[in-house]
């Protein structure tokens, strides 16, 4: 066997490129069950995320982020920075729940709820209005740029854009009070973080529903990568059925077609992809499981009068072992399965409870470092403290201070605080003991504050009480 030259090698190096050049992917518009239920999943998502930003609650808008405040508006209830153990669990709780999804059904999630596939659908409608079905845009882009050219993709960029600013101008909207940044931008006086993030979360999803699409999900997205990590034999994937649709073939009219399957080899189940796979090839990670392929594969069995399901929802085991709907439902309920719920039922059960009983009061206390102790006119020993009350509901309370701990231990003054609703309220405090009731050095107490209009509402927190 003759060895290649080397200084001919050295000389003309082979070139290898890691990277694949981008083939604009023109997808195939399809109506069908699964299309069905994907429009509705775009509409019920951009119902929620345009249309919370004005729904109302007690004289404000009901889902506020006010970072300026620095409080959290659900509805009826108010989060602060302290509250951040609830984000942690509401982060646990979609990752569980994801992971569950996941390992039954696949990438539901990403073929009908993702935002991406969302934004990149809405985005499509407005390509195929504009420009015209995927023959029509394919001719199009073919063409020499003239002036019915230029009207056509300048209207598509427009309306992208205008829709892309309005989806900035919601997010911000969830985090500076709405009506503020209407009344900013009538007057032209957008603060800079504002005008930042409209148009830095306006272009970027212009950019990946837009122009990237499914670049953002082979590429971008981790979840295609450790996706596998969750499958298993039994998980529902979109899948072809070799044994019935192989070998695959045209049906010409009076050809013999006892030997071929049921595949037509027409290729539309590649046309709608909007990832532009060949499902025919096996699971993919750049399958997002949005079941194009399925409708239209479905209306062409319709067509030439064969059995629906060469390409549907199945599991391996399923096509492995030719197990019924029935059967593939039960093999749902496995240990991984019930694993996954078992926690996210502990988690979300956890939460709610902690949800529930929270108590609408937070109290923080700092000792005055500058004086140390001090002596009273009466012999007794003052410390001076600084209460910084919260009160998270959206209602105002008077608050009844109280101390023990030491014997004798009593707070100068009436001992009661009156907090706005939702506001953060400073309280100065003067606790004074007889000397013989403790320790010299550091000495533990405790102040409860009670609201006095409800007294489940009420907080322990200690404290350190100096003696000479």
């Amino acid at each position: 066997m003759s060895q290649p030259d080397a200084t001919t090698s050295q000389e003309n190096p082979a070139k290898v490129s890691f990277y694949e050049k981008r083939k604009k992917i023109y997808a195939k518009g399809v109506r069908g069950y699964f299309d069905n239920w994907r429009i509705a999943l775009v509409i019920l998502t951009q119902a929620i995320f345009y249309g919370g930003l004005w729904l109302q609650w007690n004289d404000r808008q009901a889902l506020l982020f006010h970072l300026v405040e620095r409080k959290f508006y659900i509805f009826g209830l108010v989060f602060w920075p302290q509250d951040v153990i609830y984000l942690s669990a509401l982060l646990i709780i979609s990752a569980y729940a994801l992971f569950l999804v996941t390992a039954v059904a696949g990438r539901l999630f990403c073929g009908y709820a993702c935002p991406q596939t969302v934004y990149t659908q809405l985005f499509m409608w407005i390509e195929n209005w504009v420009e015209g079905d995927r023959n029509a845009r394919l001719k199009l882009d073919k063409a020499p740029m003239d002036a019915r050219k230029f009207r056509i993709k300048a209207t598509k960029f427009l309306l992208w854009g205008i829709l892309g600013l309005w989806t900035g101008f919601t997010l911000v909207g969830y985090f500076t009070p709405v009506s503020e940044l209407i009344e900013n931008v009538r007057n032209n006086n957008l603060g800079p973080w504002e005008t930042f993030w409209i148009f830095f979360y306006g272009g970027f999803t212009i950019l990946m529903a837009g122009f990237m699409r499914e670049q953002v999900c082979k590429y971008m997205c981790p979840y295609a990568r450790f996706q596998s990590v969750m499958f298993d034999p039994d998980t529902l994937i979109i899948t072809y059925d070799p044994e019935r649709g192989e070998p695959r073939g045209i049906r010409k009219k009076g050809a013999d077609t006892s030997q071929l399957g049921d595949c037509v080899d027409c290729g539309q189940c590649v046309t709608v992809c909007p990832t532009g796979i060949d499902i025919r090839n096996g699971l993919q990670y750049e399958c997002i499981g949005c079941a194009a392929c399925v409708d239209i594969c479905d209306q062409v069995m319709d067509k030439v009068g064969l059995p629906r399901g060469l390409v549907r929802y199945s599991t391996e085991n399923a096509m492995e072992k030719h197990l019924s709907r029935k059967e593939i439902l039960g093999h749902i309920v496995r240990p991984r399965i019930l694993l996954y719920t078992a926690i996210l039922a502990v988690i979300m059960i956890i939460a709610g409870w902690a949800l529930t009983h929270r108590i609408p009061l937070k109290v923080d206390i700092i000792r005055d470092r500058s004086v140390l102790a001090r002596e009273a006119e009466d012999g007794r020993i003052e410390n001076v403290y600084m209460l910084q009350i919260m009160n998270t509901e959206e209602r105002s309370h008077r608050y009844k201070v109280a101390v023990d701990g030491l014997e004798g231990a009593e707070i100068e003054g009436s001992g009661e605080v009156e907090v706005p609703a939702a506001a953060l309220q400073s309280y100065n405090t003067v606790v004074r003991v007889p000397p013989e009731s403790g320790k010299a050095g550091s000495n533990r107490i405790f102040f409860t504050i009670t609201a006095m209009d409800n007294p489940d509402i009420k907080v322990h927190e200690k404290a350190s009480f100096l003696l000479p």
